[in-house]
């Protein structure tokens, strides 16, 4: 097959769909790989390293021209407000593409005979677990959140005993053990910072317990709050007042907060208020990982740095792409992964029975499919619900 990478249309995308040793790889395969001109410049590859592993290095127009397959990090619904790429007949579309803000593009996409993958919507079940490009990108994001606030904090994260005293170190308070809450815990842990974990689920109490980080309890949790496949399950308002009443007195005492909350295809849920933030000592921290879709705190703003009551809140989005060597391997691979699973023996091959193929193909045949709208819609990345996916998820949608 001919598989092809355009530039990214987001702006500040440094992340690069394929990497020179992956694409290294599918040239081995036997595939033709067309990337278009600076297309790893963000994330430090060079078009001559691309032309080193066999790629051939050409235009955008020539990528959407010629490739049988064509590779985004981010596209579609990631960006609303430009005209659709030059996509032809028969081609597959595959990358983080926004599936919950597409509407009529999907309709366009249809009667182009476009098929369409949204890596989004990647099933959290252990055959894919290599080809979840959003748990890769958490996991970098909530590295990256850690380090924002280790940085940003005018305090030491470790605790440290000199001649001069004894330092003690930072409490770091993260909301949801996901994938980006655990990597911030585990983060912050090997900092020397004492890390501490809410989530609405008993069972990720192990998880977080296994990295070092204390875990706290909301009333009295019990099995049912928990499917049989070990999601989150919608809880009773009186519960999420005893939430409440446990982040008022945790969030206050805590030096550092993380929050990971975000709920695909809908505003993410603001269980932090701004009483909260303001009884935080001035000179504390707070990343909102869920800023990009309204923000788990009040006060957060996407893409903006607040001061408020003498607290430093960060509002990042796509941080994923301020590590872009890291995020673009890891990218890079669950791509490559993917395509392997759309691969046989007759070359590419859309199995509808296959549960990872059906639950990611968007449009097919001419038609627009989109099954996270009748399956997904109103729950978040963990498959929770609306009302209790404030403490639980892992990750920036």
């Amino acid at each position: 097959m001919i598989l092809g990478v355009p530039n990214e249309s987001v702006a500040d995308e440094t992340r690069a769909a394929l990497i020179p040793p992956v694409a290294d790889a599918l040239v081995d395969d036997g595939h033709e790989v067309l990337i278009s001109s600076g297309v790893g410049t963000g994330a430090g590859w060079s078009d001559e390293s691309y032309r080193a592993v066999g790629c051939d290095v050409v235009d955008d127009e020539d990528v959407f021209e010629r490739s049988d397959v064509v590779f985004h990090v981010r596209g579609l619904g990631a960006t609303p407000d430009d005209e659709l790429p030059p996509y032809r007949e028969g081609q597959v579309v595959i990358g983080l593409l926004g599936p919950y803000e597409l509407d009529a593009e999907l309709d366009e996409l249809a009667s182009r005979g476009v098929d369409v993958f949204a890596l989004e919507l990647i099933p959290r079940i252990s055959r894919a677990q290599s080809m979840d490009a959003v748990s890769s990108m958490d996991s970098v994001s909530g590295y990256k959140a850690t380090m924002i606030a280790a940085e940003a904090l005018p305090k030491l994260f470790p605790m440290e005993m000199t001649a001069a005293g004894t330092i003690q170190p930072a409490e770091v308070f993260v909301l949801g053990a996901g994938v980006a809450g655990l990597k911030a815990i585990s983060t912050a842990e090997r900092l020397g910072a004492n890390a501490t974990a809410n989530d609405v689920r008993p069972e990720v109490r192990e998880e977080v317990e296994s990295l070092g980080a204390e875990f706290v309890e909301v009333g009295a949790e019990t099995d049912s709050m928990s499917d049989e496949e070990g999601y989150a399950t919608e809880q009773e308002k009186d519960f999420a007042q005893q939430q409440q009443e446990t982040l008022m007195s945790v969030v206050p005492d805590s030096d550092v907060l993380i929050t990971t909350a975000a709920i695909p295809g809908r505003p993410a849920p603001q269980p932090i208020s701004t009483e909260m933030i303001e009884r935080m000592d001035p000179g504390s921290v707070v990343v909102d990982l869920a800023a990009e879709s309204g923000g788990n705190c009040e006060p957060s703003r996407p893409g903006e740095t607040v001061v408020h009551d003498g607290v430093e809140i960060y509002g990042p989005t796509n941080l994923a792409a301020t590590v872009p060597q890291t995020a673009s391997k890891l990218y890079a691979n669950n791509l490559r992964n993917f395509l392997d699973l759309l691969t046989g023996e007759d070359g590419l091959t859309i199995d509808l029975d296959d549960e990872i193929i059906d639950a990611t193909l968007l449009t097919h045949d001419g038609e627009v499919r989109a099954p996270h709208r009748e399956d997904g819609e109103g729950s978040d990345e963990d498959g929770q619900s609306d009302e209790t996916a404030d403490a639980s998820n892992g990750g920036e949608a």
